[in-house]
């Protein structure tokens, strides 16, 4: 390489060497050197986002009468950047307020600090928005008290007060629908999460349960959005947009605030018309279901709550009320979470089974008073020999050892222990029919899929309890070892996966494994009284404007058919009706003037109570009416409270009463809920002034 290159060479190095010194002095002045300059002025440039809630849409009955709306409020609200500025970050201010108010400082101070201020393990009751906007202290300050406030202005720096807009269930004719309804509350970090797709602000609050969850994304609107610049010091600079909140859109439910009222004291009636007879009856639920549409008309839960108390502010032992076990867990709503046996309500099954194994349902068989099944004998529920009957009959006055022999003969058929290839399993086919495993598809969350105890279930539950069955000494509590406990645990661990003779008695009269929610049996005597049709139960009916443009309408859908014969289906209507005329539950209905039918059910139960006494049989009655022409389901569960006639039957024919405008044995001209013979078809107007129209009495 001649000197000349060389020298070219040297050149470009020296070139490159200068240009990355450049390079890197220039990185190490915009980094370090001018670091603090850069950041006051991103610092300087920082929006927030002030949200104004937007006014939430009603919720309101068929005939237009909210069930949800909102009311005026007065709310003491706390503005942290005034505070924060105080020597003191506002603790006497706050400390004032709190004397004022009567609240805790401690949770004045808790529910002004924003999340993120706080531990993760301490945040309950913390802000979840800005502190670019008034913090509410209360929603529902006493007039008097506000305006102090407002007057020593040089006392309360920071606080002020103001109307807002709260969530407000007004309970007319004392209709409370907690368990419909659900209610609203603050948004947490578990919805942000969530998302769902919604763009959600963290001031907002949302439905939190019930058709307020389900329907929140019509309900809640849009949000008012005000958008500042603040500088390093937080102080507002400018205001880059304004814009104003957009009401939500209301919703049109299949309720009937009358019938809801019926059932809601019905069911409360029927409870404690079960303790005065001495029995726990602690909890219950009652359903009314239109046969034809498949839309809700009332849904009642017992224990409830009052959906009003989060707006108020819930306390610590109220929150843990409501999924206290000693309290009968007031948060569940029975009629779609809770599981229980269905007794002699779930004969209906048995029949169709009975009709599809070739058994002649005019034929007369005999109901002796116990039947022996291996080494075990099953006895009648009084445990009376009554004679030989048909299956008519037998259906009236709900004869257990008829179906026992039924279904130990055909599980024998089957194969007993040693089960055919492809067993024929009539009882467990008769059960599908009616989708049992399937939930109803009802618009409401946290719906509970009914039991079906055949074959797939028993393997599936051996499966999951296989190892504590086979080391139940081990593994069980000493109050567990009782001898007949021991004797089933190790009759489990050897053929805990086959259907016994037990299981198969046990099946045919609603005992056993198999459990169903409230809102399933509604939904199989609907199927029963309209011709075999299995309706999706619904309670929403459209989204409305409101103006009364309808955004969007909800129609139940055809689940399924029951596959049976029509005879057969006339057969166990005609058995129903028995039920009711000369049957058990012929006392709750006497001299009703208009034709029910329906099944009694009482259900043997498992198990002790947290006082430690034993639980008592849970109480049924399923039905429809009118017999004839039928066009509403009703079914009551009222837990631990005995028989079903007494205590379920006569809470049901309570809202029979109601529905057809009956005072005593007597139908009143007009007093009907639907003089029409049908629940309204049309949307209503809907109005803050709406008021129920009067239900009979």
């Amino acid at each position: 390489m001649n000197n000349r290159s060389r020298l070219a060479l040297m050149v470009v190095q020296i070139l490159i060497v200068s240009l990355m010194m450049a390079l890197f002095g220039r990185l190490f002045y915009l980094q370090v050197a001018a670091g603090p300059k850069y950041k006051d002025a991103a610092l300087s440039i920082q929006s927030r986002d002030v949200v104004s809630p937007a006014n939430r849409g009603f919720i309101v009955d068929g005939f237009g009468v909210p069930l949800a709306m909102n009311k005026a409020g007065l709310a003491i609200t706390i503005d942290r950047i005034a505070i924060d500025k105080l020597e003191d970050k506002g603790v006497a201010v706050m400390k004032r307020l709190s004397t004022l108010l009567k609240l805790k400082y401690s949770d004045v101070y808790q529910n002004t600090r924003l999340c993120g201020e706080l531990p993760v393990g301490k945040r309950a009751g913390c802000w979840q928005g800005s502190r670019y906007q008034p913090i509410p202290i209360t929603k529902s300050a006493d007039p008097e008290i506000a305006l102090q406030i407002v007057e020593r202005s040089d006392e309360f720096p920071g606080v002020d007060a103001q109307p807002v807009a709260i969530r407000s269930y007004p309970s007319y004719l004392d209709v409370n629908a907690a368990h419909v309804l659900g209610y609203v509350g603050p948004l947490t970090e578990s919805d942000l999460l969530k998302g769902n797709g919604k763009q959600y602000y963290r001031s907002e609050s949302i439905g939190k349960t019930g058709l307020e969850i389900e329907y929140d994304t019509f309900l809640r609107g849009e949000p008012g959005i005000r958008t500042v610049i603040v500088d390093r010091k937080e102080s507002i600079t400018r205001e880059s947009q304004n814009t104003q909140p957009t009401p939500g859109n209301h919703l049109v439910t299949s309720l009937d605030v009358r019938l809801q009222a019926s059932a809601e004291k019905a069911l409360k009636d029927a409870v404690l018309r079960g303790r005065a007879n001495g029995y726990t009856s602690d909890s219950g639920a009652a359903v009314v279901m239109d046969i034809r549409t498949g839309r809700v008309l009332a849904l009642a839960s017992y224990p409830t709550y009052d959906p009003n108390a989060w707006e108020k502010g819930l306390t610590v032992q109220q929150a843990e009320d409501l999924f206290s076990e000693k309290k009968s867990v007031p948060a569940l709503n029975r009629a779609l979470q809770g599981l229980f046996a269905p007794a002699s309500t779930f004969k209906v099954v048995s029949l169709l089974a009975a009709a599809t194994a070739g058994y002649d349902l005019k034929a007369n068989y005999k109901c002796p008073s116990e039947v022996q099944v291996g080494t075990r004998t099953f006895r009648n529920f009084d445990s009376k020999n009554q004679g030989t009957m048909n299956m008519f009959k037998a259906m009236a006055v709900s004869c257990d050892t008829i179906w026992y022999q039924i279904a130990f003969d055909e599980w024998l058929r089957d194969g007993g222990l040693r089960p055919k290839s492809n067993p024929n399993d009539h009882f467990f086919e008769a059960a599908k029919a009616f989708n049992i495993t399937q939930r109803v598809g009802i618009d409401l969350p946290s719906e509970s899929a009914s039991r079906l105890a055949d074959r797939e279930y028993k393997e599936n539950w051996y499966q999951q309890n296989k190892d504590f069955y086979c080391n139940y000494k081990e593994r069980a509590t000493k109050a567990q070892q009782t001898p007949f406990l021991l004797q089933l645990a190790a009759e489990n661990c050897v053929d805990g996966d086959k259907i016994r003779a037990g299981d198969a008695v046990n099946f045919s009269i609603g005992q056993g494994d198999t459990v169903v929610t409230p809102l399933k049996l509604t939904q199989m005597y609907a199927a029963i009284a309209n011709g075999g049709t299995i309706w999706q139960m619904m309670v929403a009916k459209a989204i409305v404007k409101t103006d009364g443009t309808v955004v969007q309408s909800f129609t139940p859908k055809k689940l399924g058919t029951v596959k049976a014969a029509p005879s057969v289906l006339s057969f166990l209507r005609g058995s129903l009706r028995e039920v009711v005329v000369n049957g058990t539950a012929t006392g709750a209905f006497a001299g009703f003037p208009v034709e029910v039918s329906g099944k009694t059910g009482t259900a043997q139960v498992f198990g002790r109570n947290p006082n430690g006494s034993l639980k008592d049989d849970t109480s049924w009655f399923a039905s429809y009416a009118p017999s004839k022409k039928p066009r509403y389901a009703v079914v009551m569960m009222v837990g631990q409270g005995g028989f079903g006639a007494s205590t379920s039957g006569v809470g049901v024919r309570q809202i029979y009463s109601t529905l057809f405008g009956v005072t005593g044995n007597t139908l009143v001209p007009g007093a009907a809920l639907f003089p029409e013979g049908k629940p309204p078809t049309q949307l209503p107007k809907i109005s803050p002034a709406t008021k129920p129209k009067e239900a009979s009495k």
